[in-house]
This record gives structure tokens, sequence and C-alpha cells, in this order.
């Protein structure tokens, strides 16, 4: 392992934010403790219900306080030499008790901004639904609302994205809208979710500790610790081929990404040869 990589200063970093977030659920209970005991004393179901919300508060601190140290962990391990480098959202699937898990970020208009991803099924899943403009995390972002399908109701459900999916390997799917203030920024997904997982309260906190702490707490990492694409070169990819083409940009964007499906080539590559001179793309098609 080479020094100088940042991973020490990475894992103590998760440490110091699990440390913190395991604060904030004891300052969460004690006041919950407070509260019930003004219940009993008054009578009151206001305080009954403000201690319901503080507990759950703290369920999603401990979450992700768990979140992070689980990357901490494995950054540890990785530098004792130890499989890959670890990604966040690693310790997310391994929470959900999958390997396939992932992150999206989107637009107002429902369009991805930006995607973490565990693994590469799970990668190459929003990498589909990009393209394709169908699948379980724009429809849980659209309504606002959770998502699932498994075995022949994939395929059923999205007629395109679906054969896809199960193509992959994978044959179930939920997706769960990230919201705020009745506003939805994104959604995580999980791919072959063990059973039980979608309604669970330890679910629910998962993604309670996403949506709270990890990406909107002051402390947070809209970059997810480094582990976040905003699809750049894509991007820049659409930008070429639109001086190119002589189109707007989303023409060009929806070029690539049918031409990059229909070639089978994941959209990252297709749009890296593009944007190293390998190949040109005209509306006829790559030259």
């Amino acid at each position: 392992m080479t020094t100088g990589d940042g991973s020490a200063e990475q894992a103590a970093a998760a440490w110091r934010r699990a440390a913190r977030a395991r604060e904030r659920a004891r300052s969460a209970e004690e006041a919950a403790e407070r509260y019930e005991q003004r219940a009993v004393d008054s009578g009151n179901d206001v305080y009954a219900q403000l201690a319901l919300m503080l507990r759950s508060t703290a369920s999603c601190h401990r979450s992700s306080a768990r979140l992070q140290e689980a990357l901490a962990r494995s950054l540890a391990r990785w530098r004792r030499g130890h499989g890959t480098r670890p990604k966040f959202m690693t310790g997310v699937a391994e929470a959900c008790g999958t390997s396939s898990v992932a992150l999206t970020l989107v637009d107002a208009g429902h369009s991805q901004l930006a995607v973490a991803a565990s693994s590469e099924p799970a990668r190459a899943a929003q990498d589909l639904e990009f393209m394709l403009g169908e699948g379980p995390t724009r429809d849980a972002t659209t309504g606002c609302r959770t998502v699932r399908a498994s075995c022949d109701t994939i395929e059923q459900r999205w007629p395109c994205y679906g054969p896809a999916l199960t193509a992959l390997g994978i044959r179930a799917v939920a997706a769960v809208p990230l919201d705020t203030t009745g506003r939805c920024f994104g959604a995580l997904a999980v791919f072959d979710p063990r059973p039980g997982l979608v309604g669970s309260r330890a679910f629910a906190d998962i993604v309670g500790a996403l949506t709270r702490t990890v990406l909107l707490d002051p402390d947070a990492d809209p970059e997810l610790y480094g582990g976040i694409d905003h699809r750049d070169v894509v991007q820049q990819a659409a930008g070429m081929v639109s001086v190119y083409i002589g189109r707007r940009v989303d023409d060009a964007l929806a070029l690539i990404k049918a031409r990059a499906f229909t070639l089978g080539v994941p959209l990252e590559t297709f749009a890296r040869g593009i944007v190293a001179g390998d190949l040109k793309l005209t509306p006829e098609g790559p030259s």
C-alpha cells in the first residue's frame, strides 16, 4: 500500500463523524425521556408525540454512526492490504444485507444529477435508468413513494429497463425516495434486498440517516466522501457532440445515451471515447 493515499485521514474523519452522530443520538434520547415524563405528568399527548419524534431522530443518528464506523473499519482493513478501496455505499449495502445499492440525486425534473453505487451491477443499473429514462429510481422520485418489483413484474413494469436489469442477474429491486420538507431530491435503490428489509425499522433508519445526516446535515459531504459521480465526462461528451452535430446539448445527450445502449457499451466508457477523440458521433452513428 502506498503512503499518502489519504485513507488514514478519511478513516479518522469517519470515526469523528460517528462520534458526533452518537452524541447527537444520546442528546435526542435524553430529550425524549424528558418529554415522556412531561407527558406522564401533564397528560398532554403533544409531549408524547415530541418524544416519539426525538426517538426517531436518535435512531437515525445511531444508524448514521454505524455507517461511518463501517467506512472507517473498511478503510483500516484496506490499508492493511485487504480487498479494494472501500466506498461509503459499500457500508450502506452491508447494512441493507445485500451487495448492490445505489444512491441517486435528481433535479427538479427528476433527471439524474449524480450517482453513487456500491458495486458494478448497481452502477450499471443506474446507467440503464439514465439511458432509458425509466426505472425504479425515476418512479420513486417522481411519485415520492417506495417502489418495489421482482421477477416477471420487473419486465412488465419497465418494458425497456426491466429486461436489461434482469440481464444483469438482478431479480428484485426496491427504491425509496429521499425527501425533506416535501421535496424529493433523490432515491436509494436496493437490488436483490433481503426479505423483510423494506418497511423495517432498520431500513427506515438507514434512509433517514442518509437523508438527515449524510447528505443534509451541517457536517454533511454531498460528495459522499469521494464516492459520488456527477457524470462530468458524459456532460462533456454531450457538449462536444452538440457542437459537432449542430444540435442542442439535450439532443446530443439523448443521442449518446441511445448509441451507448444500442451498442451495449457502458455509458461512461462510450462518453470517454468521445472526449478522447477515439470516435465521433453523428446522427447516423459513431465513426
